[in-house]
């Protein structure tokens, strides 16, 4: 692998800095979801507050299937077989895998009964429901998102 280093004048290394500084702002700014106008950037350890909030959400729910595990649940409480239907593509490995994701972290609730042969139901907890906000944003852009890249195919 072919490597090359860099001499850079003073100047350069100036601008190069501005640059991060800039681009750092920029994120911190829009993960704390505020404007530049009439407003101070906020600090670096509020960025860092945002940005770390932010990674964990996206650690909790992560995936592809979650956030359709989720919606399906919040709907009605559905055995493994049931969820397997509605969720077209999803094997059952990573379907397991998922809902214990999800139970370990609250957001449904695996209710075992003992009959023959064991019945086991899952169901959404009030704790996801929180996500009501957020999963109507990401709707939101999503449909957004895919009117924009249906705009410029069409370009």
């Amino acid at each position: 692998m072919f490597q090359a280093k860099l001499q850079l004048s003073s100047m350069q290394k100036i601008v190069l800095t501005q640059r991060k500084a800039v681009t750092f702002r920029k994120v911190c700014i829009f993960a704390a979801m505020k404007t530049i106008e009439d407003e101070t950037l906020p600090t670096k350890e509020e960025c860092a507050g945002s940005l770390k909030n932010i990674l964990d959400a996206l650690y909790v729910l992560n995936g592809k299937w979650k956030m359709a595990l989720i919606l399906s649940l919040v709907q009605s409480p559905k055995r493994f077989g049931e969820i397997q239907k509605e969720i077209k593509g999803i094997s059952p490995k990573v379907l397991a895998k998922e809902l214990k994701d999800l139970e370990l972290n609250d957001f449904i609730k695996r209710n075992v009964f003992p009959t023959t042969p064991v019945s086991i139901i899952y169901e959404a907890t009030d704790y996801s429901r929180t996500l009501k906000s957020v999963i109507r944003e990401l709707s939101i852009w999503g449909e957004q998102h895919r009117e924009k890249i249906k705009e410029s195919m069409r370009k």
